[in-house]
């Protein structure tokens, strides 16, 4: 019985600058590549001639049980038509066991084993005889197989082995590599059309939005005109410009005016809050008295029972502050307002003073210092607030009971106009509550009129 011929060793120098050159070429095609494919094609273009092969394929997983061909090099001419057509069962032949056992498969002379016998033919027309299949690995799975296909039926030395679990292995790195890179390029792509699909979706919800406001501006603009002309007649009725009014008539009229007025305020607010958001509202600021702010947003406003204390806490000194004055009014009015509504019995107590630690010179007292700041508290007893509504209440017409039946009235606009209002005078409001004992809300603006703050 004739023995297989076994190939002479390679010098040790020969065999190190063959694995060197196959590892450069496997580099090189990632580098060059743009795609896995790429990479599978150049580095069979690459390595086959180094480590002395006919041609080469690779095959990867189109299921759990095909193998599709992804590249191929030097296939003979009259069969390279039929390269996207070819399928290999995992499991079957050589190429098929390297993948399902996740191990090299040699085949020293496919016209010597039996077991080969359907390849036989194949194989005559190809013009190989003897194939290396080594699986590639890919996230620790045999994904497929990179198959060298050799003229020659010599059997392989351990350096040629060691060499081809080299290209295997550098491969197999290389790809996941390059897969990972492809993934992430896709994924890229996917954010970037979904960043653009959102940045339409936010310019459309801000042209709502601006929609919304302009509507709310003109609708509240366009309703100050006929209420003014009620509250108009209502005082000509009052003043019994008109005549003499019964007791009841003074009664029914003084109701309407209260409800105009109520009314009024509530335009305003809304009015505020469209300009607000579309920046429109001017802000004038002027040297002021803080404490003088505090009184003049208390003026008019009166506790909802006789059960309800108020208390004003302030220094006999004014407390100069540069601001609008009429926006910190509106603003210590709402806290004010809300502090009255929600405390039935108990007491609301308004302070004015220089934030803790700020040293007050007569200097700064002078004319208003933005270093430092000027605080404004609201405290009652009233029913306070959960924290995990502490922050909600601060949101555009929202009510915490929002049901019709609730207890308490409003629209749900004062404090969340109120914080705008506040940002945009540079400062903020801010709320410590708890529930059943009260709430303590805080306007802080600073002393000089300082940054302005989007609201």
């Amino acid at each position: 019985m004739q023995e297989t011929p076994v190939a002479a060793p390679i010098p040790a120098h020969e065999r190190h600058l063959r694995e060197l050159t196959a590892a450069r070429e496997i580099a090189h095609a990632f580098l060059t590549a743009r795609t896995p494919d790429e990479v599978y094609r150049l580095a069979l273009e690459r390595v086959a001639p180094v480590v002395g092969a006919a041609f080469g394929c690779v095959y990867l997983r189109e299921s759990d049980d095909v193998l599709r061909l992804v590249a191929a090099w030097n296939w003979p001419t009259a069969y390279r038509r039929f390269l996207g057509e070819m399928r290999v069962r995992v499991g079957l032949g050589p190429t098929g066991s390297a993948v399902a056992e996740g191990r090299p498969v040699e085949v020293y002379d496919v016209f010597a084993d039996p077991e080969l016998a359907d390849w036989w033919d194949a194989a005559g027309e190809l013009g190989f005889a003897s194939s290396v299949s080594l699986p590639i690995i890919l996230a620790g799975q045999a994904e497929g197989a990179l198959t060298f296909y050799f003229a020659r039926t010599d059997r392989l030395d351990e350096a040629d082995r060691s060499l081809l679990r080299l290209v295997a292995d550098q491969l197999s790195a290389t790809a996941e590599k390059a897969h990972l890179i492809e993934d992430l390029q896709r994924a890229n792509v996917q954010l970037r059309e979904q960043n653009v699909e959102l940045e339409a979706r936010f310019l459309e919800a801000e042209e709502a939005r601006r929609l919304k406001n302009e509507f709310l501006a003109n609708v509240s603009h366009e309703l100050r005109t006929p209420l003014t002309a009620i509250l108009g007649f209502t005082y000509l009725l009052r003043e019994r410009h008109a005549g003499p009014l019964t007791d009841e008539q003074a009664q029914s009229v003084e109701r309407v005016e209260t409800a105009a007025m109520q009314l009024m305020e509530l335009i305003d607010d809304l009015l505020n809050m469209a300009n607000l958001q579309l920046g429109r509202l001017d802000v004038r600021p002027e040297t002021c008295d803080a404490v003088a702010l505090a009184r003049a947003a208390m003026s008019g406003l009166a506790p909802p029972a006789p059960e309800v204390e108020v208390r004003t806490l302030a220094p006999d000194a004014a407390v100069p502050v540069r601001t609008d004055p009429s926006q910190v009014v509106r603003i210590l009015r709402n806290l004010v307002g809300n502090a009255f509504k929600f405390t039935p019995a108990g007491r609301v107590t308004v302070r004015v003073r220089v934030s803790s630690g700020s040293p007050w010179t007569p200097e700064a007292r002078a004319g208003g210092d933005a270093r430092h700041s000027i605080v404004w508290e609201v405290e009652d007893t009233g029913i306070g607030i959960d924290e995990a509504d502490q922050e909600r209440i601060f949101a555009q017409f929202l009510q915490i009971d929002g049901s019709a039946t609730r207890r308490y009235g409003g629209t749900g606009m004062g404090l969340a106009l109120s914080r705008q209002l506040a940002r945009r005078l540079g400062g903020d409001v801010t709320v410590r509550s708890k529930r059943g004992v009260g709430s303590t809300f805080t306007l802080s603006l600073p002393a000089g009129f300082g940054p302005m703050l989007v609201p």
